[in-house]
């Protein structure tokens, strides 16, 4: 689990009421700005690129820039999105999914 992943767990543990994260998810009441625009750079052999995202840090969002990963075999990158449910926002961390 990431110092990230902890963090979030113990400040839901204290009743922090506006969080809850559960199986790499994010729960906020406050809506991430619009996606910024990236120029992928040119694509690298055995690399993947994971599009840049809003994360929520420190209760605010936090642009992380997009970034080539090394590719696993049989996988493909699913990039980290945010939905609207009802008042809150769900952010989906990304990850590697089966081909």
């Amino acid at each position: 689990m990431s110092i990230r992943n902890v963090a979030l767990c113990i400040a839901l543990a204290l009743g922090t009421p506006s969080l809850s994260l559960a199986r790499g998810y994010l729960e906020v009441e406050v809506a991430p700005p619009e996606p910024r625009y990236e120029v992928v750079p040119e694509a690298r052999v055995g690399y993947v690129w994971a599009p840049g995202y809003w994360d929520y840090r420190h209760h605010e969002h936090v642009w992380v820039k997009g970034h080539y990963i090394r590719g696993r075999h049989g996988h493909h990158w699913v990039a980290a999105t945010w939905t609207h449910e009802g008042q809150r926002y769900r952010f989906a961390v990304g990850h590697w999914d089966r081909d």
